[in-house]
């Protein structure tokens, strides 16, 4: 089922993430230390990259300075691109090994979020706030929801504004930056 993911302000770099797992695996990787919907760009600017689509094999064999390259060029796809393209490498090998190349692999026909969630600890760049964050984003925009998993989500299971999870319009990305500027002024995180 696709998503109902509304980020970027481009309706074909949103189709691609709410309709490519490996595009939703690679957006939320790179969204730490950068706006939201850059890093949501990113999938689209890399599938365009490699000649129109994301193939995980792909990107797993690629050599890791052409990989680099590719995240540098202009718009990069993050501010630190050797980096974060050698994160999208170590991922998509992951991928390839564990999950025969299926990003969705990792929460297709996954009854508990405890499961999700160990699956989910063990790719390259996913820690304990991300993984919280895809099962959220998981549950509320692409109706996957596993037992428990809310207790996985954890604060971003609720209703509030907190994180992409709950980006269904531009205005909620909006108000979410809005709350985050609120918050922190009062000196509290997004879990709060």
């Amino acid at each position: 089922m696709p998503g109902t993911l509304v980020v970027t302000g481009d309706a074909a770099a949103d189709r691609l993430v709410n309709n490519d797992p490996l595009a939703l695996m690679i957006a939320m990787l790179l969204d730490q230390q950068i706006a939201i919907e850059l890093a949501f760009m990113g999938p689209a600017r890399l599938a365009e990259r490699l000649g129109g689509s994301l193939d995980t094999a792909t990107i797993a064999a690629m050599n890791p300075d052409d990989f680099a390259e590719i995240a540098r060029t202009k718009p990069a796809l993050h501010r630190f691109p050797a980096a974060m393209g050698g994160r999208i490498q170590e991922m998509a090998r992951h991928i390839v090994d564990v999950y025969d190349g299926d990003a969705g692999a990792i929460w297709r026909r996954v009854r508990r979020a405890e499961v999700l969630a160990d699956r989910l600890s063990a790719v390259p760049g996913y820690g304990p706030e991300k993984i919280k964050i895809f099962t959220a984003v998981l549950a509320k925009r692409f109706d996957r929801r596993p037992q428990g998993w809310e207790s996985v989500a954890g604060p971003f299971a609720d209703d509030e504004l907190r994180s992409v999870a709950d980006m269904d319009s531009l205005e909620a990305l909006t108000a979410l930056r809005e709350r985050r500027r609120a918050m922190k002024a009062a000196g509290k995180a997004k879990t709060d």
